[in-house]
């Protein structure tokens, strides 16, 4: 295995983590901000109001997205193993 080869295998496993743990990491900084700024201007500081919101987001993106996350480990997982089967023989 070249070291050409082992660079394009982790920058590639570098890119799907990201495309996988993006929507999930936007829409909970997205609102946990919107919480913050409702806590800020009604100054209450509820420890709750924060996580209970970004929960249901988070599973309301992982239901909606989940089959697009899914096909994007597969496609990733299928060049690894064409990867490692082009390289037995």
């Amino acid at each position: 295995m070249t070291e050409s080869i082992v660079l394009s295998v982790i920058k590639d496993a570098i890119y799907t983590a990201i495309m996988i743990s993006a929507p999930i990491l936007v829409v909970a900084t997205v609102v946990g901000l919107i919480i913050s700024i409702f806590q800020a201007t009604t100054q209450i500081q509820e420890q709750t109001l924060t996580f209970v919101p970004k929960l249901v987001a988070v599973a309301l993106i992982g239901l909606l997205m989940g089959s697009w996350m899914l096909h994007i480990m597969l496609d990733f997982t299928t060049r690894i193993f064409a990867l490692i089967a082009n390289m037995g023989g």
